[in-house]
Parts: C-alpha cells; structure tokens; sequence
C-alpha cells in the first residue's frame, strides 16, 4: 500500500505563489515520490476533492481560496541517460528548479535550453505553457513526458508529438484536471546549433567573432543578464511574469495595423506575424501604471506587479482593463498567460 504523507487543513499560500495574493488551501500536502502522489490522489478521489498542483506558483492567480487538496510538487532528481557521443537524454523530476536545471545542462556542455535560462517556476510546469524565450521553445528539445493520467490512475509516458504543443500551449492545458507531470526527458546535444539570432541576444553577442562561439554556459548567462534589465525579481516585487501572450497575427491584419502604426514590430512565425503584447501595453500608455494596489512595472509593460496587498481580482480587474484598451485600439485581443485558480473548486 502507498504511504500517505501528512495532510493539512486550512493552509495559507501567500508565500507559495510568486504574485503573493491571499489564498488558502482547505487540504494541502508535499508529495516527494510517485507512492505519495499514487496515494494523495486516491485519497482525494475517495473524498470527491478537486486537487491542484502546485510547483513554484508563478504563472497562476488565485481568486480566492481553494476549497480543495492543493498538492505540492516536490519530487527531485536529475540525472544523465542514453549519453552517446555527444548527444545524450537530460532526465529531470518535476520539482526540480527549472533554472537551475538549465544551468546545470548548460555547465555540461550540452546545448539546446540555455535560451530558457532564468524563467521561474518547477520543471513539471514547464512543458504546461511550453515556455519558450529568445527564439528556443522547450518543445524543441523535449522527448517525452512522464504523467500520471488521473482518468485512468495510470503512469503514462507521452511522447512529444503526443502533448499537442503549440504556442505557450499543450494538452495539459487543455486536460488540466488529468495529468500530472512527474518527469521530462530532454534530448540534448554538444554540437546542435546555438540560436542567437533573436533580438537582444543578437545584440548581446554582435561584436563577437564567428570563429569564437560561445558556450552554452555564456549563452545562459547573457539570457541572465537581459532578463534581469527589464524583469523585477519576484522576491522584490511580486508578480506572475508575462502576463500576456504576444499575439500571432494573420499577414492580412498584419499589414492593415503595419499601414496605421508603421512604428509596430513583427516577428515572422511561419506565415503569420508575431506582435510583442509589452509594445501594445506601452503604446496605449499603461507602462509605469500603478493604483493603490496592484500596477503595471515600468520596464516592462508585459509584467503585472502587486504593490501593496492587492488580491487576485485586483490583478484581473487590472489586466481586463489593459485588455480592452488594447482591443479597442488595435482590434488585437490579448490572450492571458497564468491559470487562473478560482475560489469555487468543487
């Protein structure tokens, strides 16, 4: 029989989510290995219970308490399978810190998510949104994906064809209630091209010589070192991240908006174009917006910061309003990236 690890009632998650709105669990525990989470969840299906997982909480808003089982992710463990010549299978449990598995990749040698450096969260949330930065998404390089199937109460091994991935999208967020990721399996290489052609990581390594390329290491840390310019330490200033999605336009709809604001930039992606969400934002002048509450930082205008106390409805009520400023200018409807967490989980 599994064991049970300890369960708690009524637990405050304000320190467990990066935004830091008040919420509270009516049943929490910390699951460390597959036999924990094999009996919580029996446990909570007995009961009729919804459940949550929980990982480093920074891409979800809670509305208000969770009348549920919030379970925390906490299974860890990395390790290195199928090393052959210079490819090799990076394999990581999802409580793992998602940075510091990208740091520990990058440190080996072995190319492929050091673009992905510094974005926050467990490695089990990473293939959720398909995080994705400087020109690299996880897919990319993702092999496949252990789950527990909550339908069937089974261990299953996805494949990445399987997860349905997409732009900031995949099947578990399509399915959120039936899987739980508990490992990845990354397909790494020493050799594979670096992608340094996006943006301001092009510009970061503009007068470097072709013939000196960097190492994995260094593209991680210029990615570091970017991100930290414009993006607030949650620590500091709570906040979720992006909290947009940057549009993909039809070339259509493109070249319309392109004839009226001739200043917008665009981003090629297959026949579509990609619109970063933070220029909208900026352009319809909410950058550096700030209420008693919650505000918009003043670097960047695609992150939603808490000030001082503010609630999950303070930050949606803000967002919504950002939203349709944008729609009503442009026509563009700018699509969230966090979950939202409602208070009614029954």
């Amino acid at each position: 029989m599994n064991a049970l690890p300890e369960i708690r009632e009524n637990v405050a998650l304000d320190n467990l989510n990066t935004l830091r709105v008040p919420a509270r669990a009516r049943w929490f525990c910390e699951i460390t290995g597959q036999d924990e989470l094999l009996a919580v969840a029996d446990w909570a299906r007995t009961r009729r219970l919804c459940t949550l997982l929980l990982g480093g909480g920074s891409n979800l808003v809670f509305t208000g308490d969770f009348d549920g089982l919030v379970i925390a992710m906490a299974m860890r463990g990395r390790r290195w399978e199928s090393v052959s010549g210079d490819q090799a299978t990076l394999v990581l449990k999802a409580g793992e810190n998602w940075h510091e598995s990208v740091l520990y990749a990058a440190s080996s040698g072995f190319r492929g998510i050091e673009n992905l450096a510094l974005i926050p969260g467990t490695v089990g949330a990473a293939p959720i949104q398909n995080i994705g930065a400087y020109g690299v998404e996880l897919c990319d390089t993702l092999e496949s994906v252990t789950v527990y199937d909550a339908r069937t109460g089974d261990i299953r091994v996805l494949k990445a064809p399987g997860c349905c991935f997409g732009y900031r999208d995949s099947i578990f967020k399509h399915e959120s209630n039936r899987y739980i990721v508990l490992e990845l399996r990354l397909r790494l290489s020493r050799s594979r091209p670096l992608s340094l052609g996006y943006g301001e990581l092009a510009d970061y390594f503009s007068g470097r010589q072709e013939k000196d390329e960097p190492t994995p290491l260094e593209v991680a840390k210029a990615v570091m070192a970017i991100r930290r310019r414009k993006l607030p330490d949650p620590v500091q200033l709570p906040n979720a991240g992006s909290f947009f999605k940057n549009p993909v336009l039809g070339l259509s709809q493109w070249q319309h908006l392109k004839e009226q604001w001739p200043e917008m930039p665009g981003y090629p992606v297959g026949d579509r174009m990609k619109v970063p969400a933070a220029w909208l934002i900026d352009q319809s002048g909410w950058r550096g917006y700030r209420n008693e509450r919650v505000g918009v930082h003043n670097r960047q205008a695609l992150v939603l910061i808490n000030h001082s106390g503010g609630t999950g409805r303070d930050i949606l009520e803000l967002a919504e309003r950002i939203r349709k400023d944008v729609e009503q200018r442009y026509g563009i409807t700018l699509e969230r990236e966090p979950g939202i967490i409602e208070s009614d989980a029954r």
